[in-house]
């Protein structure tokens, strides 16, 4: 297995932010806001969501955190059928995964409901006010990437989505009320592994490796994000928690590309994969500069799921370079036998995670120190 490099973080604006957002008398005066605050502005909900700190969670992203839009969509990408879902509640709903998803246990700490895909037609009325899913398995930042699989939600549709969503939301609540509550949301963002596995890795059906160079394709991935970033915050999303890319080089499909001996991952996918997610992180350390009214947030997926990969042992694993369900670069082929112990895997089918790699990503994402989570985590973000 080839380790990964992990880069120390700068802690120089972590250090401004963190100061500004998390000691102890700004805590205690938002905790005392909220307690304190007039019971005329609670907001419509459902399940006392006035009692929560987050109104809502607005999911925008790719199949790591589709909850089932592609069910809707004429997509070969859909995950509804066994054994997707053979570990959840609910059964196969279109979450590419045995289980719960990193945004499902999000949610459980926060006590919400399964946040409703977008493309469910009963995702109407109140059920839409704890907040909706627009990520769809296939799309990407670009609008071309994962064409070959057919329709998908990119990032862009994603925006538009989200806009019609608020159509519907203003129809529930007042203007102030509005306001308050898209302040209190939080837009969870996880973008680009589509646009590198399914667009610029793919030379046969996409020209982009051909008219960019690594850096200048995370460049472009990154000018196209801010511009989508800075639409939802313009129509009032204040919390932004944006989600760098893994390290696709060791996902069970890179592996089976033939392009690294047994047993290592593919470094040169890697390694190309730098430029974006420290763009990433510099767009967030920008943004928060050039956006006091907001709040964004990176998290280092690449460092924390590189630590599962480095040390499997500590985290219960014992399998890491290849899937639970499915062979080689394929995902799950319906009523497929999975593995029986998939709490000892870390990959559930050729891209996607286990049930119980996402509780540990979860809980990093929730209360990690800076180095995964930066400036702040989804906990401190929440409490803002």
């Amino acid at each position: 297995m080839t380790h990964l490099n992990l880069r120390k973080a700068d802690n120089n604006f972590q250090l401004r932010v963190f100061m500004k957002y998390s000691n102890i008398a700004t805590l205690l005066l938002i905790l005392l806001q909220f307690v304190s605050s007039n019971a005329n502005d609670v907001l419509p909900s459902q399940g006392g969501f006035g009692a929560s700190p987050v109104s809502a969670l607005f999911v925008f992203g790719d199949s790591i955190i589709d909850s089932g839009n592609n069910n809707f969509l004429g997509s070969v990408a859909k995950a509804n059928y066994w054994p997707y879902g053979c570990d959840f509640n609910l059964g196969p709903t279109g979450r590419f995964c045995n289980g719960k998803t990193v945004v499902d246990i999000l949610g459980d700490k926060f006590a919400m409901p399964y946040i409703p895909a977008f493309a469910d037609p009963t995702a109407v009325g109140l059920r839409i006010t704890r907040g909706v899913n627009y990520a769809s398995a296939g799309g990407g930042i670009l609008d071309e990437t994962g064409r070959h699989w057919g329709d998908r939600f990119s990032l862009s549709q994603q925006v538009l989505n989200f806009q019609r969503t608020l159509d519907q939301l203003r129809n529930i609540m007042s203007g102030r009320n509005m306001t308050r509550y898209l302040e209190k949301s939080i837009a969870f963002m996880a973008f680009g592994s589509n646009d590198y596995i399914n667009n610029y890795l793919m030379s046969s059906m996409y020209d982009s490796s051909l008219n960019y160079r690594p850096p200048e394709f995370a460049n472009l991935l990154l000018n196209h994000y801010t511009r989508q970033i800075l639409a939802l915050y313009n129509v009032g999303l204040r919390k932004f928690y944006l989600v760098g890319i893994a390290p696709l080089g060791c996902i069970p499909n890179q592996r089976a590309s033939g392009q690294a001996p047994v047993g290592r991952c593919v470094d040169s996918v890697n390694q190309m994969l730098g430029t974006f997610n420290e763009g990433l992180r510099s767009l967030v350390a920008q943004l928060n500069a050039n956006h006091p009214a907001g709040i964004f947030v990176y998290f280092n997926t690449y460092g924390a799921l590189g630590d599962l990969l480095n040390n499997p042992a500590t985290y219960g694993f014992s399998v890491i370079d290849r899937a639970c369900c499915g062979l080689g670069q394929i995902t799950c082929l319906p009523n497929a036998v999975p593995c029986p112990n998939r709490n000892q895997y870390l990959f559930w089918d050729a891209y996607h995670t286990t049930e119980a790699a996402n509780f540990i990503l979860a809980q990093r994402v929730f209360t990690g120190p800076p180095s995964d989570s930066y400036p702040i985590n989804f906990q401190q973000l929440a409490l803002i």
